[in-house]
């Protein structure tokens, strides 16, 4: 579990002070204002109050809570679509290639605006994240898998809450992989394979002619490490710095009584391990900044992550090992990083590329031409790049 440092919140309730902790996965600040809303509260005066930075403790019926945030958002929506619509009458075509970094920068921009304004209602919960709201369901199980053994009161938004109640769902459903006949089930914090169109690339790939030992880099749900299991590798190391993926993979990997897989936290390769045949990893696709813990397996800040896999790869590969990089190039379409960059990065490393294999999209975003990144999403490839030590 990750350790944050606890923060205190003080706020007056009937000319009563109260203090609890203040709980925030998404690394918002604590409030520095709070007032007391609940079901009389209209939609229009709360968005006023979170845009203007009032944080707002519910008081009335849990649903209405559920309501007043699909509320902000819808309103939250149609500022950003009509600021979109503005741009796009204001730029020339000429120069839309130009401003493709820009458009980028300020979607990351109106998603922090979002997450800031949306996390403005909060809810108060008390030891065991007991709710006393009216029809406030049971949500200590999920809360406590999220976030942990709690024994004192708390502040938390709306919108995390929703988060930790999301989670627990996608780890009861599972996550169907429809091409190997099985479901992943991802952990809170972890992030869930919900575009896998890479797996049939990891199927399609031919394996290494010796493929008795291989590492899964930044395992997450332990997917790839599965797939090589299934596929007949025999010994897989699968390794995260992450404690959440750790017990995430640990589990889905006992589900599948995979015994051939072994878990190992470590910051990128194992410790003194033998030299593996073959070496996947999947990083982060995006070279930007993540905002909180949530957004690593998205973000990787100047592609850190990525270069790190590149430049020690190949002293853990033995000389006929491969190197499988399954990589978006959805980086180069948003002009975050260049084909050049990566091809020079692979030279460095004493890599040179053996194969690729592309797939196309398939999500929904890719599709959606109000998305105001839709040129990038529509144009995406996902690669998995087979490597292997320069001759």
């Amino acid at each position: 579990m990750l350790q944050i440092e606890k923060q205190y919140v003080q706020w007056q309730d009937n000319e009563t002070p109260r203090r609890a902790r203040w709980l925030s996965e998404s690394n918002q600040t604590p409030p520095a204002r709070i007032v007391l809303v609940d079901d009389q509260t209209t939609a229009d005066e709360a968005y006023r109050l979170a845009c203007e930075g009032t944080s707002m403790l519910w008081q009335g019926d849990f649903h209405n809570a559920r309501q007043l945030l699909q509320a902000l958002t819808r309103r939250l929506e149609r500022t950003e679509q009509r600021k979109v619509s503005k741009a796009a009458k204001s730029n020339k075509p000429a120069a839309h290639t130009a401003l493709i970094p820009n458009l980028f920068h300020q979607h990351r921009q109106a998603q922090a605006q979002r997450a800031s304004v949306l996390s403005r209602l909060l809810l108060e919960l008390e030891a065991g994240y007991v709710s006393r709201l009216r029809r406030a369901p049971e949500f200590s199980a999920a809360c406590t898998a999220a976030f942990g053994e709690l024994d004192e009161a708390c502040l938390i938004s709306f919108r995390d809450l929703q988060g930790a109640l999301g989670a627990a769902q996608w780890r009861e459903k599972g996550v169907p992989i429809a091409s190997l006949e099985l479901s992943v089930f991802p952990h809170y914090g972890v992030f869930a394979p919900t575009r896998h169109e890479y797996v049939q690339l990891m199927l399609d790939a031919q394996l290494p002619a010796a493929h008795d030992l291989a590492f899964d880099i930044g395992t997450g749900t332990g997917l790839l490490a599965i797939i090589l299991a299934k596929r007949g590798v025999k010994q897989v190391i699968a390794t995260d710095l992450n404690p959440r993926a750790l017990a995430c993979a640990r589990d889905n990997i006992e589900r599948l009584q995979l015994p051939a897989i072994a878990v190992q936290q470590a910051d990128l390769f194992p410790t003194e391990p033998p030299l593996a045949n073959l070496i996947v990893c999947n990083p982060p696709w995006l070279p930007a900044k993540p905002s909180s813990a949530l957004e690593y397996a998205v973000y990787d800040a100047n592609s850190a992550m990525l270069r790190g896999f590149l430049q020690g790869v190949a002293q853990h590969l033995s000389p006929q090992g491969q190197v499988w990089l399954i990589l978006s190039d959805l980086a180069e379409h948003l002009q975050l990083r260049s084909r050049e960059d990566l091809l020079g990065w692979f030279v460095e490393s004493g890599l040179e590329v053996k194969y690729r294999l592309d797939t196309q999209p398939k999500h929904g975003r890719s599709q959606d031409n109000t998305d105001p990144l839709f040129a990038a999403r529509s144009a995406e490839v996902t690669s998995l790049w087979c490597l292997q030590p320069k001759a």
